[in-house]
């Protein structure tokens, strides 16, 4: 081989290296400059079909833990070439998950590593390099159909494996970014969700001669499915509901928004009871799906004839607890809510005699966890009713929360509390 053949195919090899050099230099400006997963993506696949003289080249983000299921986020194609899109086979995919290294193929049709692969089109050659992060491949980077029927090379195959290797840990850090913007909208979501279901419930006490009346509902997550209500009904009734979603976090607090207005609405249409839970649950029924249910205590607070007027539907029997310590419990009702489309709920009238408490709560109390498994329990709730029946209504329920909060100690909150007193003063 003479001088200047030598001196030529030197010159080549000079002039392919500067121009890998600025396809690469240029791919890691670009991509260094943005933490969008899809402006890094396009410009990977853009430049790689490019380098290689491909007429079509895309990226296919996979997860190892579930290999099939595979999302082709960015595909660039050829503006010479007008040819139908490509998708990699199951078999292609399966064989870079194992393999974890580059895939040349230039006779798709006769390759006998896809035997079983159906190609169908114009496609003739394939060449695939994995985008690894510790060994593990987060994607597959592909092109397909070497311009002019030619065949990929080795070159192409090491060039394409660079580009690769450069891209893949902007990639994966793209990729978490934007995962982590998209936790940041879904917990500010979730605030503002929590600062929506807070105005939900009262803020004020009703202020009524002769009673006290309190709530409060402390979710277990940010947001919960327990819910509080006092509704006037006229100047001497007054609706007092608890209800207990099936369920926690944005879901029970989507489906308790549906409960309170429900409730609500009915509320000012009937003055009975029954009436009002059998309508809402008939509402409720044809409203939510079968796997969400709802119990709920609703009574008609008469501050004149000072009774309670009440069903109770599957919730935790409230107590009433009188001066001398003497406790009765509010029963009488059916079943949860949403369960059943029509079902013959009862209601009962009881006396509240003076000084007597009557305590609602949600199971979020009573079953209060600490780490040895042990439930806080009725036991346990009414030996603190019997301590401090004599305070006023928050003072009582910030008493019982405190309780349960002690015997759980550093056991972490598992379900909603949510507490109604009624106290008759006397006064």
């Amino acid at each position: 081989m003479d001088q200047t053949t030598l001196l030529t195919e030197e010159n080549q090899r000079l002039r392919k290296a500067v121009e890998e050099l600025s396809i690469l230099n240029d791919l890691a400006r670009v991509i260094g400059s943005t933490m969008s997963q899809d402006a890094v993506i396009e410009a990977v696949v853009k430049r790689a079909v490019r380098a290689t003289g491909g007429q079509q080249g895309m990226i296919t983000m996979v997860d190892e833990q579930s290999p099939t299921e595979m999302k082709t986020l960015i595909r660039a194609q050829n503006s010479a070439s007008n040819i139908q899109t490509f998708h990699l086979n199951q078999n292609i995919l399966g064989w870079m998950m194992i393999n974890k290294k580059p895939l040349l193929a230039n006779d798709l049709h006769n390759d006998p590593r896809f035997s079983g692969v159906q190609v169908e089109g114009s496609f003739h050659s394939l060449l695939c390099v994995p985008l690894l992060v510790k060994n593990r491949m987060i994607a597959i980077l592909a092109v397909f159909n070497k311009k002019e029927v030619a065949a990929f090379t080795e070159d192409d195959k090491r060039l394409l494996s660079i580009i690769a290797a450069q891209s893949a840990q902007i990639l994966e850090n793209a990729r978490l970014y934007e995962q982590e913007k998209s936790l940041q909208t879904m917990q500010e979501e979730i605030r503002f969700a929590a600062k929506i279901q807070n105005e939900l419930l009262p803020k004020k006490f009703p202020k009524i001669p002769g009673y006290d009346l309190a709530g409060k509902s402390i979710p277990a997550q940010e947001i919960g499915g327990d819910y509080f209500d006092f509704i006037r009904v006229d100047d001497h009734r007054m609706a007092v509901t608890l209800g207990d979603v099936t369920g926690k976090g944005l879901p029970a607090a989507m489906l308790m928004s549906n409960v309170q207005a429900t409730l609500r609405g009915q509320t000012m249409v009937s003055n009975s009871p029954k009436e009002c839970i059998m309508r809402s649950n008939r509402l409720l029924y044809q409203s939510t799906g079968p796997d969400k249910f709802v119990t709920l205590f609703y009574g008609i607070l008469d501050t004149t004839e000072h009774s309670i007027f009440f069903s109770n539907a599957g919730h935790d029997n409230p107590y009433v607890i009188s001066s001398s310590g003497d406790i009765r419990r509010l029963k009488t009702g059916g079943t949860v809510l949403s369960v059943m489309e029509d079902f013959p709920y009862e209601e009962e009238k009881v006396s509240i005699n003076d000084e007597e408490v009557i305590v609602i709560y949600s199971d979020g109390i009573t079953e209060a966890m600490n780490s040895a498994d042990e439930l806080f329990g009725e036991e346990r709730l009414v030996d603190v009713l019997q301590k401090i029946k004599g305070r006023s209504a928050i003072e009582i329920i910030d008493g019982i929360i405190a309780a349960a909060r002690a015997h759980a100690g550093k056991h972490p909150q598992s379900d909603d509390m949510t507490i109604v007193v009624v106290k008759r003063t006397g006064n």
